[in-house]
């Protein structure tokens, strides 16, 4: 006669487990937040549409929407992995969800981690639908797609570092507006929308260190000319590496 061993085994779930159940609740606390989906999706694709349909800015030539739809990409990837993953985990802190989170056996790494995945998951829909605009304008990418790809993770990691790190060593309402106010200003000195040649040579040569910057011009070398700009590449992944270091030794639970 066989016996069922109903004995407890109490323990933790293995790490990819907790990480992936982690990224899933972000995922879907990220699409019921009408705020973040505004800030995400809505912003970028209006932009697209309004300074491709209407001459508002100089470019110097070429096809305006073909300009445009590398930046707002850029834009839409720092505004899900910066600015709202800061917003949103600055107020976790504030009302004791990382607390709890905590007290559970996920670490601190893990959680940067089910963060960072969930973040990717936000921005293939991004991508999918900014994509989709894009080409109904005009647009006709001609480079890479997989340099593309490492271009959004590199630049994925560096403002999901950043975001965190913000988020977990200031206060939420700090975080609040420090990220949106670190939104409108890469937005207007990042290059997504004007062209960083417009601004001095001194200080452009300061602004293209920026990893909103590297970003932008790099997805426009990749799906333009198709050519892996290196110096992009070698931006983004130093400012992932800082952020993402200095958010793991800095991160604060509450």
């Amino acid at each position: 006669m066989t016996t069922l061993d109903l004995t407890p085994a109490p323990g933790a779930a293995p790490l990819p487990r907790m990480v992936l159940a982690q990224a899933g609740a972000e995922v879907r606390a990220t699409l019921r937040n009408g705020e973040q989906l505004l800030l995400t999706m809505i912003i970028p694709v209006l932009l697209l549409v309004g300074f491709s349909l209407a001459p508002l800015i100089d470019i110097g030539g070429g096809s305006r929407v073909g300009f445009l739809t590398p930046g707002v990409l850029a834009l839409a990837i720092m505004s899900t992995a910066f600015t709202g993953q800061a917003i949103a985990t600055g107020f976790e802190r504030r009302y004791g969800v990382l607390k709890r989170l905590g007290a559970t056996p996920l670490s601190r790494q893990g959680l940067m981690l089910a963060k960072t995945l969930a973040v990717l998951a936000v921005e293939l829909v991004q991508v999918v639908v900014i994509v989709t605009v894009a080409l109904a304008l005009g647009w006709r990418p001609q480079g890479s797609f997989a340099a593309a790809a490492l271009l959004v993770v590199l630049g994925t990691a560096a403002f999901s570092g950043l975001g965190l790190l913000m988020a977990g060593t200031l206060r939420a309402e700090a975080t609040l507006a420090a990220a949106n106010l670190v939104y409108l200003v890469l937005l207007g000195v990042g290059g997504v929308v004007f062209p960083l040649s417009k601004f001095p040579a001194g200080m452009r040569s300061v602004l293209e260190l920026l990893p909103i910057s590297a970003l932008t011009s790099g997805l426009r070398t990749v799906l333009g000319a198709g050519a892996l700009p290196l110096g992009a590449v070698a931006v983004l992944a130093a400012w992932a590496v800082v952020s993402l270091g200095l958010a793991s030794h800095f991160f604060r639970w509450e």
